[in-house]
């Protein structure tokens, strides 16, 4: 008798969830702890793997259906199979997607005439036949990945495809909140630049030893967490958040990282971040974003956060006003680091300068407290001692 795969066990107050993906296909020889299928809540990613080496015997709901908590969604075979010890064949959507499309076909002229011209008018018919036009033909059977509409033109140039398809229930929710940031709080974005300069040769005096030493690159985004947090104790406010009608200041400083992956966009945060080291920071940093990208990431990992930094250099982006992360009440942006003419000492030079913008929300954060900490960030960076000496 086969097993039975079940939905994981929500995150709280989550009420449902969607298949997002399946990795295996019925009949498919499957090892043991191997993803079958991917279930995706407006939260958080989860992976239900085989409970044994066997075989996926049926699949019960498909990709894009709607699933509650502990319900059976296919049924496994377990049991050693003939061909398990072969490398499994992982299900590409990818390359199902390229067979599919095979069956859009764009005949010839010729071809069109001999087989696609009886319903045709004379006069298109006899265009086809002399060659100046031809007939794109879809085949009705085949279907797109999530089985989106296709809309085809009759065209002699091109064939102009449409593709609809639904917003992942991860990527609808980060629109919902981000949309509701902007409605319900009055944000503002104010901006400073930065000469990173003494930050750049910090880092390249001592980063092969700090590699070596605890195992991972030493960034930049260390030391503007660090940086950040020396900051947001001198102004708490910006560390706050609107309750209703209350002002609800946190006596602890965590730091949300946000980062991009082919679902959407995550916020990761790092705990308790002023007790961190920067190796620490680095090492967490690094853990959560190859976690993000694989889906792993806990419902602990992505709860909470007191501020969020978000670094939009690493896509090249100059200047951005990044959006507030509810129900916090700033975000830092950091943007590329591109060598500029700036003016020291009445003398014109060029320095590696970064803007940074720090969006906020003017109903409990005046425009003063934010310049400040913007420059506060300001001098810590141009001077890393600063850090160091906590000064």
């Amino acid at each position: 008798m086969g097993l039975e795969i079940k939905v994981p066990v929500l995150p709280e107050s989550v009420a449902d969830a969607t298949i997002a993906a399946w990795h295996k296909k019925p009949g498919e020889p499957v090892r043991r702890d191997e993803n079958l299928v991917d279930i995706e809540t407006d939260k958080v990613i989860l992976e239900v793997v085989a409970p044994a080496d066997g075989t996926l015997e049926k699949i019960l709901y498909d990709k894009g259906a709607t699933v509650q908590a502990q319900q059976v969604i296919a049924i496994f075979n377990a049991g050693n199979q003939a061909n398990i010890s072969a490398a499994p064949t992982t299900y590409s959507e990818k390359t199902d997607a390229s067979k599919q499309e095979e069956k859009i076909s764009m005949p010839t002229p010729t071809a069109t005439a001999t087989s696609n011209t009886e319903n045709l008018s004379p006069s298109l018919r006899r265009a086809v036949k002399e060659g100046t036009t031809s007939i794109t033909t879809v085949d009705k059977s085949a279907k797109l990945p999530t089985e989106s509409k296709v809309a085809t033109t009759a065209t002699s140039t091109e064939q102009r495809l449409e593709k609809r398809v639904p917003m992942t229930r991860l990527r609808a929710k980060i629109a919902e909140r981000l949309l509701a940031a902007q409605q319900n709080a009055a944000i503002l974005t104010t901006f400073n630049e930065i000469n990173m300069a003494p930050v750049i040769a910090l880092r390249n005096t001592y980063k092969d030893e700090f590699m070596q030493k605890y195992g991972v690159r030493l960034g930049f985004m260390s030391f503007f967490v660090s940086a950040a947090v020396v900051a947001l104790k001198r102004f708490p406010m910006i560390n706050a958040s609107v309750d209703g009608n209350d002002i609800v200041y946190h006596g602890y400083f965590d730091i949300g990282i946000a980062v991009s992956t082919e679902r959407g966009l995550v916020v990761p945060i790092l705990r308790d971040a002023d007790t961190l080291s920067m190796a620490q920071i680095e090492q967490q940093i690094v853990k959560f974003s190859q976690n993000a990208r694989d889906g792993k990431l806990s419902m602990e990992d992505i709860t909470g956060g007191t501020f969020t930094i978000t670094n939009g250099g690493v896509f090249g982006s100059l200047m951005a006003t990044p959006i507030i992360n509810p129900p916090q009440s700033a975000i830092l942006g950091m943007h590329k680091i591109e060598e500029r003419p700036v003016v020291e000492n009445k003398q014109i030079i060029i320095r590696p300068m970064m803007y940074v913008a720090l969006s906020y929300d003017h109903r409990i954060i005046d425009g003063a407290e934010s310049v400040q900490f913007l420059v506060t960030i300001k001098e810590l960076l141009e001077d890393p001692a600063r850090l160091v000496l906590s000064i």
